[in-house]
């Protein structure tokens, strides 16, 4: 059996304009990087505020296990086969964090047959975005410290500045540092910390943009700190925010790629979904809706997190209407779930699969509180008895839900066009009223409960006075109207990664908020998520390197 490398290896991808000229794009509009990937400039483009034709589809998935669910491989083969039933479909996904590329995730081109390309320059640098986010944040760092020196004509209190570094790399030695020793000339010391680059508030300004105006209007928002009269600096204040959006002027155009299908893919920003919102970029999203008649997007990990956050942060500001929603789910994770460990995966247990499967029912009834019709992606592993998809499919039916084995993995957009055939029909079908889950005027800590009752079904939010008190001078200060972004565990409802299947009755622990004023949303810190991840005992960078043909290995 190849691998996913060796399978992208063997594709032969198309030239990148070939892949704008099928969208309509004239070769004044792509900005190419190479032959295999390109940057869209709206404006030549003609889709600056170029209204939306396309339907929206999200792709969606139950608690991530070590045993993978596939997410961003099930958005690639349904949009390929999508294509493949005459549907003018084009994909909108995030792009890959070095983070866990060098880590124990792996990239996140998706896998087998449903790949995006070209797979290692994707997960490796790419078109240098996330390099000119990370600058664009630590050159704000830099200025508050620099200003500090120079007299801090802006009161700015250094015991009460918010404002971190970012690197884009897991290092939990970076999460708490002391900066600035080494005397006077290295400017005042404080305790500070480093968290990864798809944490950083840059990067979800970046992703809920409309435009570079709009980008650099945010970025003057972004709240550095506060004065000793605890009233917000700003990065407007500092006058950072021009040369941040100099920082960001490419960065911020979308990005242009392929599946292995030859089929457009629009890959921009890349927030993670257990520390920040999530979700590609609006702008990338709205030129799909603009070029084809259905975009299938994704929102990371679990519909806990990413599909919640996609909906009550990213389509409440960019005004956005879904028409559909698939949930992905495999045996392997739902045996888990059930109880089973990762070890004993590879044999059949139909009971761990029934057991386990009140997670997947758990996320078909949270996202129809949305109003999103549902759909279930079954995505097939070779491991899989017959006995353990019956129940898969009893279950998904038991909810009124259409369920499909995919096999694209193994046959490309072919393996998925039973998925293919009922999401056009859903997606078209009217039935999507959506409406998120909380409105604009609710209390800060009205709209964390409300999420994590009616989504993690807990039972009440613990919160301490001093949080408490903070999201009580944000709402004084002019900010209660914004959305919550939750930061929690991916793998459980709970705060508890060890509470796996669906449970109920537990207190979901807030013991941090952060205000992401240029973004437009405010952090919830729950439990013992980390903004700055670690690597795993054995880490992927282990075993990545070049070959004597110069090319690379263990990358996946």
């Amino acid at each position: 059996m190849l691998t996913d490398i060796q399978i992208s290896r063997a594709a032969t991808l198309q030239p990148i304009a070939t892949i704008a000229d099928r969208l309509g794009l004239t070769s004044a509009a792509v900005e190419p990087y190479g032959h295999y990937k390109a940057k869209i400039d709206l404006t030549a483009a003609g889709l600056d505020g170029a209204a939306a034709k396309g339907r929206l589809i999200l792709v969606t998935a139950i608690n991530p296990t070590p045993a993978g669910e596939g997410k961003t491989t099930t958005s690639v083969g349904l949009a390929d086969a999508l294509n493949r039933i005459g549907h003018k479909t084009v994909l909108a996904l995030r792009e890959p964090s070095l983070g866990p590329c060098f880590g124990t995730k792996g990239g996140a081109t998706g896998g087998g047959y449903a790949q995006v390309g070209p797979m290692e320059d994707i997960n490796l640098h790419f078109t240098g975005d996330f390099h000119a986010i990370t600058s664009a944040h630590n050159l704000l760092s830099a200025m508050i410290d620099n200003h500090i020196h120079w007299g801090n004509a802006l009161d700015i209190d250094v015991r009460r500045i918010v404002w971190r570094r970012v690197l884009d790399l897991n290092d939990r030695a970076l999460r708490s540092i002391v900066q600035s020793v080494g005397g006077v000339g290295n400017g005042f010391p404080r305790e500070s910390g480093f968290d990864i680059t798809v944490a950083s508030e840059v990067m979800a300004i970046l992703c809920l943009a409309r435009d570079l105006a709009d980008l650099e209007e945010r970025l003057g928002r972004i709240v550095i700190g506060y004065t000793r009269a605890k009233t917000p600096v700003t990065a407007q204040d500092l006058k950072a925010a021009g040369a941040m959006a100099v920082l960001l002027a490419q960065a911020i155009k979308p990005n242009l790629v392929q599946t292995l299908e030859g089929n457009p893919a629009l890959l921009h920003g890349g927030p993670f979904a257990n520390i920040a919102h999530g979700c590609n970029s609006v702008i990338a999203t709205r030129a799909a809706l603009a070029l084809g008649d259905f975009v299938v997007t994704e929102a990371g990990f679990g519909a806990d997190l990413g599909a919640e956050k996609f909906f009550d942060i990213k389509c409440r500001q960019a005004g956005l209407t879904p028409a559909a929603a698939v949930i992905v789910a495999t045996v392997r994770a739902l045996k888990m779930n059930g109880g089973i460990a990762k070890s004993d995966l590879g044999s059949e247990d139909v009971e761990a699969v029934r057991r386990g499967s009140v997670n997947l029912v758990r996320h078909i009834e949270n996202l129809r509180q949305f109003g999103v019709p549902v759909v279930v992606a079954i995505n097939h592993f070779h491991s899989d008895s017959d006995a353990e998809i019956a129940v898969l499919l009893e279950v998904a039916r038991g909810q009124g839900c259409e369920a499909h084995v995919c096999r694209h993995w193994a046959e490309g957009g072919a393996g998925a066009e039973g998925l293919a055939h009922s999401v056009a029909a859903l997606a078209t079908s009217g039935e999507a009223s959506f409406q998120p889950l909380y409105a604009d005027d609710q209390p800060l800590i009205a709209k964390i409960e409300t999420v994590a009752k009616r989504i993690y079904r807990a039972e009440s939010v613990s919160a301490t006075p001093a949080v408490l008190a903070q999201l009580d001078r944000w709402e004084q200060a002019g900010y209660g109207h914004l959305p919550v972004c939750m930061a929690k565990t991916q793998y459980s409802f709970s705060a508890d990664p060890s509470l796996l299947g669906a449970p109920t009755g537990h207190v979901l622990p807030v013991r941090e908020v952060r205000l992401s004023a240029g973004a437009g949303f405010v952090v919830a810190i729950c439990g013992e998520i980390m903004t700055m991840p670690g690597l795993p005992r054995v880490p992927a960078a282990e075993t990545i390197r070049l070959d004597a043909d110069g090319q690379i290995e263990g990358l996946f």
